[in-house]
C-alpha cells in the first residue's frame, strides 16, 4: 500500500498569560454549538442555504466553531497527581470551510477540522496549530491551498490575539 510523505509546519507561540485567560479569550470568539443537536441539524439540511444559516448560527465572530475540547491534563494528573501541567486539545473549525477544501482535495477532510494546542509548561503555555497549507501541499491543488491559506491566517491570527 502506497504512504504519502507530509511534512507538517507547527504554528507556535509561548504565551506568559495564564492557560484560563487564554481559554476565555478563544471561547470568547469561537462559537460552542450543542454538538448534539447541530450534528442532526447539519445532517437534515435540504439546502445549502439552509445549511450556511445553520453554520453561521453556530460559529462565533472569527467564523469558527469549537467541535470537542479534549482535557489531556486529565491523564497527566492521573499519573502525577495535582502538579501535572494541564494541557487541552480543542478540535476547531468550519464545515463550510472544511467542504471547500475537501471537494477539490477529498482527503482534506482528514485534517479538519484542526487542533490547537494548549500546554502548560514551565516557559509559560504553548500554543500550537498545524498548519493546513502544509497538511495539503502535497496534493498540489492550487485552488485548495488558497482556502488553507485564508485559515490558517484566521486560526493563527486567533491565537496571536489569544497569546496576548
Amino acid at each position: 500500500m502506497p504512504v504519502a510523505h507530509i511534512e507538517v509546519q507547527r504554528f507556535s507561540l509561548v504565551s506568559q498569560r495564564p492557560l484560563d485567560e487564554i481559554l476565555g479569550t478563544l471561547d470568547g470568539v469561537i462559537g460552542h454549538p450543542d454538538m448534539r443537536a447541530f450534528s442532526p441539524a447539519i445532517a437534515s439540511a435540504k439546502t445549502s442555504a439552509e445549511l450556511e444559516k445553520l453554520v453561521g448560527e453556530a460559529v462565533g465572530p472569527t467564523g469558527l466553531m469549537e467541535f470537542a475540547r479534549f482535557d489531556m491534563g486529565t491523564v497527566f494528573r492521573l499519573y502525577q497527581g495535582e502538579r501535572a501541567r494541564r494541557c487541552f486539545r480543542l478540535l476547531v473549525g468550519n464545515p463550510l470551510i472544511m467542504r471547500q477544501m475537501a471537494e477539490l482535495v477529498p482527503d482534506a477532510a482528514s485534517y479538519a477540522p484542526v487542533t490547537i494546542l494548549l500546554d502548560e509548561r514551565a516557559d509559560g503555555v504553548h500554543i500550537s496549530y498545524d498548519r493546513m497549507t502544509s497538511l495539503l501541499a502535497p496534493y498540489g491543488n492550487a485552488a485548495a491551498i488558497k482556502v488553507a491559506q485564508d485559515l490558517d491566517a484566521k486560526v493563527e491570527k486567533l491565537l496571536a490575539e489569544a497569546a496576548g
